[in-house]
């Protein structure tokens, strides 16, 4: 069974798993040396020492692999640290990843059904058909449930991009039905795909970080390019709105020193760029709060 990180006590014997942070050979007093490993799972990171017989496993795990521990607890200047007895990588089939980072307090399955009945309600049926044949591919699906929306700034845990995704549909819906004349669909789509380049963008399978198509491309163009590819397998997309949703997709940062290529110039652009950076926002200060 699983013990997390805040659930150590003084002299505790362990056996449990832990997600490597980082790892390092150290030089004992004594002479010879030591390996110091920092473990971590959702709640925390501690320091670890193995301080004997580690060489034959020091080669067989790295950072970022989930490692399964034996060893005791102990308490160094009101710290708590651990001293590893034995040490082996995980198999896939023991590791539940929301243990080790950060995971959606909402039920990921229950949001995603959300999300997809209110697709369903469209009137537009060509924005409709756009993303029933988006979320017809399986894998594609997968990602997007468990993707971060970030490394850091927000929503920055599995199913983070989901949440938030949901967060601003329901914003549009409210706010844009505010205003005469804008077209709720569009604007709906737009929340549904602007970050939709994140599943690729980010890697989030063991830690948090970019692909390299993350790092050389990003994710606002790669979500244009993405839609702009389903577009064309639609029969008679019309070629305003395909220019309209494309526009909102690369222009959702709103200002160019925020990564935008261009800036808003329809107004489901402009309010999806605002409404986008407050839900941004406004869950960043509640989390540090």
């Amino acid at each position: 069974m699983k013990i997390f990180v805040n659930e150590l006590t003084p002299n505790q014997t362990i056996s449990t798993t832990f997600l490597v942070k980082s790892k390092e050979m150290r030089s004992k007093k004594t002479g010879g040396q030591f390996l110091l490993i920092t473990f971590g799972d959702r709640t925390g990171d501690i320091v670890g020492q193995w301080w004997d017989n580690f060489e034959e496993s020091v080669d067989k795990f790295d950072r970022d692999d989930i490692v399964f521990v034996r060893g005791l607890v102990n308490l160094y200047r009101n710290h708590l640290q651990i001293s590893v007895h034995r040490l082996r990588p995980c198999q896939d089939s023991e590791i539940d990843l929301s243990h080790y980072f950060p995971t959606t307090r909402f039920d990921m399955d229950a949001m995603f059904e959300e999300l997809i009945s209110i697709v369903r309600e469209f009137r537009n049926e060509h924005l409709k058909q756009l993303l029933i044949n988006i979320f017809s591919d399986a894998d594609t699906v997968r990602k997007f449930k468990r993707a971060p929306a970030a490394k850091t700034m927000h929503h920055p845990y599995l199913g983070g991009l989901l949440e938030h995704t949901l967060s601003l549909v329901r914003l549009c819906r409210k706010v844009g039905s505010h205003y005469d004349g804008i077209d709720i669909d569009l604007l709906m789509t737009g929340a549904v795909l602007h970050d939709f380049g994140k599943i690729d963008e980010l890697s989030y399978e063991r830690a948090f970080g970019y692909t390299n198509d993350g790092q050389m491309i990003g994710h606002l163009v790669m979500e244009t390019m993405m839609v702009a590819d389903h577009i064309k397998s639609i029969p008679g997309f019309p070629e305003d709105l395909r220019r309209h949703l494309l526009h909102m997709l690369l222009a959702h940062h709103g200002k160019l020193e925020f990564g935008s290529p261009k800036l808003p110039s329809t107004p489901e652009a402009l309010m999806l760029a605002y409404l986008d950076d407050l839900d941004s926002k406004v869950e960043a200060m509640q989390r540090l709060i």
